[in-house]
């Protein structure tokens, strides 16, 4: 049944491990990983392709017991299993607990296969005795009606059912029988006919006309279904065609453009390499670090408290000789005051409450050193936990990027996605004034087909940046083909027109869809897998709390799902918006990085073009922690 069972360290090393079938793959590397260094350990099980993975800790020892099997079963011992080796494992090499490496388990494979034949048999007689075995039909009362079973009554071999109470039944059948003639009586029937009848016969005939004159307005006409534009609407709303006034827009004041839409104190400045780089977010240096441990150090007390009330004066000397060791009621008071914080800071609360049981998990059974208090063990443990999570796993290093589909001789193209609402073209013309600083040559795809006035936004973002482009190689233009039309062929034609007039990247924007609308999802899902863009961005606001779970879960899923490719896209990355709204309650960025596992590029601050930021991982650790 079990494929395979490991014992390794946490830094990795294999003490000892059994196989019982060939593994394809490596789901245990996985499982470090993407759960085990990620901190993700609060999760009961972990599935990779044909795996599930289930694991025990055993921390005062720094061991992670591990067993893995086919995913399509439903193995109900493997919790008692993982508990009842870590028992004897640590039992019978006590002698190896200061140094787990220099051991020799060989010896382990027979208790091993001991314990595991018990245990398995355990539950496969449990489920035995669950099991109900069918009746004979012997036993059934359709037997009694047959020839056989009658047969049987005169004979004396089967009983002979007492029908004394027969009376009382079948005087209650006469009863609904009669109640039911009565209710589907001719006579109360044709009262409630004339009832109608005389109701229509009350109606006048004067009214005969104006009935006729209903009739005629009434005339079938085309229905337009939601989501979908009339023709009339689409011509009168395509201003695609009139574009006369172009070299007009394009000689506006400059100045005046750049007061409105570039703010000089958010300017980012160019290093010595000579690219142009955003300013970071700004962290406030005047805050007290102490008082944010005040109420964890109450809790602190509390637990203190707890532990010396329970084991006494030696438990009180305990806490002086750095022999106590982390217990679950020591980690209950903290730790539900950092899931509280955390909620109140934006965080989803499932992501707090998994994140709270990864902590949970990586301390208990430690011990503490002399005189180190429980709250500061949890501050360190949800820190670096915190850390783990938010620093990225890949490059953010887009310029490196260009410059690598520049030596290739394509275009470079990034795909914005999200919600209504969340300033998706904006962040995306904040992108492209970053870019148009490092002098990249840059087609703006206007792909929102389906919003009024979407073309339109954009021609005014490509208007103005380009009347701010005063120095510099950088050029901007924007490619449109009205409203109403493919997105997919838009962006696809789009890419196309680069690669042949040689722009260095292509930001496509997108229309705004909820996530629970799958026409529309559809359609993004058709756009990606077309055009294959090389970085998915989405867009989401740092205001969000439980929203951002299910906003990238869903836009996640639907990519997938409706791609029909074998290896089907998914989001690269994200630009939290709205960020100067928030203050210090930066808990979406980190609901979104748990989520997808990607990082966030940059947050947006305001209106300006300037308004764009790199998130520091110290930043919205400080934040999350901060009272």
């Amino acid at each position: 049944m079990l494929d395979l069972f490991t014992i390794i360290t946490k830094g990795g090393f294999v003490l000892w491990n059994k196989t019982f079938a060939p593994i394809s793959g490596s789901p245990v590397e996985d499982l470090i990983k993407n759960v085990l260094i990620e901190e993700r350990a609060g999760t009961e099980t972990y599935i990779k392709d044909n795996y599930t993975l289930k694991w025990t800790f055993a921390n005062e020892f720094d061991l992670v017991f591990v067993v893995v099997y086919q995913k399509i079963l439903q193995l109900n011992y493997t919790d008692e299993l993982l508990e009842t080796v870590k028992r004897v494992f640590l039992e019978t090499n006590q002698d190896h607990q200061q140094n787990w490496v220099d051991g020799d388990y060989q010896s382990f494979d027979s208790i091993f296969d001991t314990l595991h034949v018990q245990i398995e048999e355990k539950y496969n007689s449990k489920s035995r005795k669950q099991q109900r075995a069918p009746r004979k039909f012997e036993d059934t009362k359709k037997f009694e009606n047959s020839l056989k079973g009658s047969q049987a009554q005169n004979t004396g071999a089967l009983p002979v059912v007492n029908t004394a109470n027969s009376n009382v039944d079948e005087n209650e059948i006469t009863k609904n029988i009669r109640a039911l003639k009565l209710q589907a009586s001719p006579r109360i029937a044709g009262k409630g006919r004339k009832n109608i009848k005389s109701a229509k016969s009350a109606s006048p005939n004067t009214n005969d006309d104006s009935l006729a004159q209903k009739k005629k307005k009434s005339q079938k006409q085309a229905r337009v279904w939601d989501g979908q534009i009339a023709k009339g609407e689409m011509e009168a709303l395509d201003y695609s065609k009139d574009n006369n006034n172009d070299d007009d827009e394009d000689d506006a004041d400059a100045d005046a453009i750049a007061a409105q839409f570039v703010d000089t104190s958010k300017l980012g400045q160019k290093n010595e390499k000579g690219i142009y780089e955003v300013q970071d977010v700004i962290q406030d240096q005047d805050e007290d670090d102490e008082e944010e441990l005040l109420d964890f150090d109450k809790d602190d007390a509390k637990a203190t408290t707890q532990s010396k009330s329970s084991g006494g004066l030696f438990s009180y000397f305990k806490s002086f000789t750095g022999q106590r060791e982390i217990t679950n009621d020591m980690l209950d008071p903290v730790l539900a005051t950092i899931k509280e914080h955390l909620i109140s800071q934006n965080v989803a609360t499932d992501i707090a409450n998994h994140l709270c049981q990864s902590v949970r998990t990586s301390l208990v059974g430690k011990k503490l050193g002399s005189f180190e208090r429980i709250s500061t063990a949890v501050r360190n443990s949800m820190e670096a936990a915190l850390k783990r999570i938010l620093t990225p796993k890949t490059s953010l290093d887009i310029l490196r990027d260009i410059e690598q589909a520049k030596s290739e001789k394509r275009p470079y193209t990034i795909c914005f996605i999200g919600v209504n609402g969340v300033g998706k073209s904006t962040n995306l013309s904040k992108v492209c004034f970053w870019l148009l600083q490092n002098n990249y040559k840059i087609l703006i795809a206007a792909c929102d087909t389906f919003r009024s006035g979407a073309v339109e936004q954009l021609r005014v973002h490509a208007r103005n940046l380009r009347a701010l482009q005063t120095s510099g190689s950088g050029v901007v233009e924007l490619f449109e083909r009205g409203y109403g039309k493919d997105s997919a062929g838009i962006a696809k034609d789009a890419i196309s027109y680069a690669a042949v007039n040689g722009f260095d990247v292509v930001l496509i924007d997108t229309a705004g869809r909820m996530q629970d609308n799958e026409p529309l999802m559809r359609a993004l899902s058709k756009l990606v897998s077309v055009n294959q863009p090389d970085k998915i961005i989405f867009v989401g606001e740092a205001l969000v709390g439980n929203e951002a779970v299910d906003q990238l879960t869903k836009f996640n899923q639907a990519l997938k799902d409706f791609s029909g490719l074998q290896n089907p896209r998914h989001i690269d990355g994200m630009i939290l918006t709205k960020f100067d709204t928030i203050d210090d309650k930066v808990g979406a960025a980190l609901s979104m990085t748990y989520i997808t596992g990607q990082p966030i590029y940059f947050v947006g601050t305001g209106q300006t073009y300037t308004d764009l930021k790199n998130l520091k991982v110290s930043h919205v650790v400080h934040s999350l922690l901060k009272k």
